[in-house]
């Protein structure tokens, strides 16, 4: 059996989504309302009113997201920024476009930023605290919260993989002073190449990111500030539009996925329970082995058909060393580096394929452990 990673051509081939989207391409062109058009302040209020915020405002892409927003909440060149030690590249990456510093902090068990180590990272340069709600799992956003009012930090939440995940009934990136979210191709409420989106419950931050994105523009003759260009097309607004209702059926059939894996794989491998009060995304979903076999079930299970991954180990990436670090800094990401594996986990995979994957996982587990066994039976070793 083929157990796919990448669920994008399955979730396009449902003919009423393409319906729907094809006919609001031709009023597109019809009305050549092509930049910053009706139809994306259309997405931007639905989305917000989704997750219960003030204000959304798109953008070119997530990372142009993040980089606007912790522009306008003031950070800048020389400044420092407090980031997890294994994101996606990208959450740092804006850090540095902004001529900025990012301060790594060591992850928690659950493989996000690890709260308790914030703190002991602020400087007289923080600027700002960019929680990432990695694989859609949720932050401990009350000490993140806690922290920054004691000091009078801004917190930008990147909620690039956590759209609809919630912590303590709030959605994730709502919490914060902004969050930011990925609209690219992988995500789960997507559009068909790049976007972002930005939201806040500050009025005046979302003006000030409003005229950023466009030049700083506030009309076609009178220049506020001087910004950038990363505006949301109007046709990529179409195809975000055209999801935001069925998102949410996804995203609980990804919880139920999640349940599922955990429930049968926790006698097998170390699964990763979520506590009471949050309420994940399941962007992805992880387990953790030892490294004395993580590798080998990597091998075995797409060997057999099931795409699994490995995310994102940074912390034994080349990016180290550029900030001034080494995987020894971050003992915890380090080992997770080293232990972590991806399964499938989309809402448009069936119990068959579930099935199919947690049977693979449990043979190979099987397998090693009577390895083990006859390993320390032999008498010659």
């Amino acid at each position: 059996m083929k157990v796919r990673f990448s669920y994008i051509k399955d979730k396009f081939a449902d003919h009423d989504l393409r319906k729907s989207i094809y006919a609001n391409f031709d009023k597109l062109l019809d009305e050549g309302d092509f930049t910053l058009g009706k139809v994306v302040g259309e997405f931007e209020t639905k989305f917000a009113e989704m997750i219960g915020v003030k204000h959304a405002l798109g953008v070119g892409n997530g990372t142009d997201a993040i980089r606007v927003a912790l522009r306008m909440v003031g950070v800048g060149p020389g400044d420092e920024v407090i980031c997890p030690a294994n994101t996606f590249v990208a959450s740092v990456g804006a850090v540095d476009e902004l001529f900025a510093n990012p301060i790594l902090v060591d992850m928690a068990p659950n493989h996000v930023m690890d709260t308790s180590k914030i703190e002991a990272a602020i400087t007289p340069k923080t600027k700002a605290i960019l929680p990432v709600h990695f694989k859609g799992t949720p932050v401990e956003m009350d000490e993140v919260m806690q922290i920054a009012q004691r000091y009078g930090i801004p917190v930008v939440e990147d909620t690039a993989q956590g759209f609809l995940g919630e912590y303590k009934g709030k959605c994730l990136g709502t919490i914060g002073n902004a969050g930011t979210f990925s609209l690219h191709p992988l995500k789960i409420l997507n559009v068909m190449g790049d976007g972002g989106m930005i939201v806040t419950n500050d009025t005046e931050l979302y003006e000030k990111m409003k005229l950023y994105r466009n030049h700083g523009l506030r009309n076609r003759d009178e220049v506020d500030m001087f910004g950038c260009n990363t505006r949301l097309d109007s046709l990529q607004a179409i195809i975000g539009l055209n999801q935001l209702a069925i998102t949410p059926n996804g995203v609980e059939r990804r919880r139920k996925n999640m349940h599922k894996y955990n429930d049968a794989l926790r006698d097998y491998v170390n699964v990763c329970d979520v506590p009471t009060y949050t309420n994940p995304t399941v962007h992805l979903y992880m387990f953790e082995v030892s490294e004395s076999i993580r590798d080998g079930l990597y091998a075995f299970l797409n060997e057999h058909g099931v795409e699994a991954k490995i995310h994102y180990p940074n912390v034994l990436q080349g990016a180290l060393p550029l900030l001034g670090y080494s995987p020894d800094d971050f003992p915890m990401a380090k080992r997770q580096a080293n232990r972590i594996i991806t399964l499938p986990c989309d809402e448009l995979l069936t119990d068959e394929q579930l099935d199919y994957v947690i049977g693979k996982v449990k043979e190979f587990i099987i397998a090693s452990r009577e390895r083990i066994k006859i390993h320390h039976n032999d008498r010659r070793w």
